[in-house]
């Protein structure tokens, strides 16, 4: 009607995300993603609550650090991997069996959680199966996106499906420990959360045949002899690691990002240990499994902040400046709130930890992104994501012949402190010594 306003064109972003969730078979792939990781939530749960926080069982330091090998050697090793195999097989029928395999393996792992608890290798190869077929079925789902969705709505696709997974993930995660506290704790109520976690599977490959066997690709099948697609693969890791390797600010990086990921896993471990076996609840402060996940939602939020404040910070200051700065800031943060051994500087100590690995890996990757170059930068970040991991296993390690079963260690609170210190002075150093060029000047000296 004349001279009644228009209404509002719907802005280009919004018209995305309506297209997005319009999609059916994005609807139907991401129903199957959400079911899966939610699954993958409950099992966590009861996994930790197994390995780390049974009552029943003593846990050390060695324990809690062969813990972490198994939750994490996966992610190093199958990692590299993954791509040779999602482009050999019908990516949709990974879903549908690698859940239904998920399901068989968990459902091992709740019969044996129920008969012996979390000792012996029949469940620590079971927990170790599942997990390393999950990073097959989180690999499979990415890859499967640009094979539904056109490139105008790709990029929302990314950005909504891992962000509606790691809410399903900690959703399932609560929804573990409440089954935990229903069935009376102990390994018979974690093996009655890995129960429900396999029925979880089973619905997600459920889901995932609704996708026809040929629409998530790969288009053309790659034939060439797996062998020869594997070695390829481990040469693409060295040549990515040669690569970093001669360029000295990428290569300061990744010796940065690697020593805090060792330093965290120390202290990760640390935190767990006095969860466990040290702290005692203090009105809404907790200890045990609801503490420790007080201070991962701590960490988290960290994190959060860092993603909010590194771009503006690295802008200010300089990618290498920026991480210099909050690698300082944690080795005193470090050093000021972990010698209490106390609930409330714990917590906050998480999240400063939280803030500043983040906010370094922000700007490493920014860092790496810039210095290598297109043809190497597959290679080069997959060599990256796996000595990332790595660096975590060999904190598991190092904790196990260095904290006590309390995590109560003055000693183990001081070397991380100055650890952090001695890579904030150690990356300054190395960051002077690179030559200017253009990316070098816009990251900062």
């Amino acid at each position: 009607m004349k001279g009644w306003p228009r209404p509002a064109a719907a802005s280009p972003a919004l018209s995305r995300w309506r297209a997005l969730l319009r999609e059916r078979r994005f609807q139907q792939l991401l129903a199957a993603r959400l079911t899966s990781q939610a699954a993958d939530g409950v099992f966590q749960a009861s996994l930790a609550s197994a390995v780390f926080f049974n009552p029943e069982h003593h846990a050390s330091a060695a324990r809690v650090a062969s813990g972490f090998v198994v939750l994490l050697l996966p992610y190093s090793l199958v990692g590299p991997f993954a791509g040779v195999f999602l482009d050999r097989w019908r990516r949709q029928r990974v879903l549908v069996y690698g859940a239904l395999v998920r399901s068989l393996v968990v459902a091992v792992a709740a019969a044996l959680l129920a008969r012996q608890g979390p000792a012996g290798l029949g469940f620590e190869v079971a927990a170790l199966a599942a997990l390393s077929i999950n990073r097959f079925y989180l690999a499979d789902l990415g890859a499967s996106l640009p094979s539904i969705l056109t490139d105008r709505l790709l990029v929302a696709g990314n950005a909504l499906s891992p962000t509606a997974g790691t809410v399903a993930t900690i959703a399932g995660g609560g929804i573990g420990l409440g089954l935990r506290e229903l069935a009376g704790r102990g390994s018979g109520a974690d093996a009655v959360a890995c129960l429900v976690a396999a029925v979880g599977y089973v619905v997600a490959a459920l889901l995932a045949l609704r996708l026809p066997a040929e629409s998530l690709g790969p288009a053309v099948r790659n034939q060439a002899p797996l062998r020869r697609q594997l070695a390829g693969t481990v040469r693409g890791l060295v040549a990515g690691a040669d690569h970093i390797r001669r360029l000295p600010s990428a290569a300061a990086g990744l010796g940065m990002i690697c020593g805090q990921r060792l330093l965290f896993g120390v202290w990760s471990i640390m935190a767990l240990l006095l969860y466990r076996n040290h702290f005692h609840d203090a009105g809404l402060l907790r200890a045990g499994i609801v503490g420790f996940g007080q201070a991962v939602a701590a960490g988290g939020i960290g994190f959060v902040i860092a993603a909010a404040v590194a771009p503006v910070a690295a802008a200010r200051f300089g990618l290498r400046r920026w991480i210099v700065i909050v690698t300082g800031f944690l080795a005193v943060a470090e050093l000021v709130l972990g010698l209490e051994f106390a609930l409330a500087p714990l917590l906050v100590a998480a999240l400063a930890t939280g803030f500043a690995t983040q906010s370094t890996k922000i700007c490493v990757d920014t860092l790496l992104q810039e210095q290598v170059s297109d043809e190497f930068r597959g290679r080069a970040f997959a060599f990256y994501d796996t000595v990332f991991n790595a660096s975590f296993v060999a904190a598991a390690v190092v904790a196990a012949v260095s904290l006590p079963a309390t995590g109560t260690s003055t000693v183990a609170v001081v070397l991380i402190a100055a650890g952090y210190a001695v890579l904030a002075l150690g990356y300054s150093s190395a960051a002077s010594t690179v030559a200017s060029g253009p990316a070098a000047r816009r990251a900062g000296p």
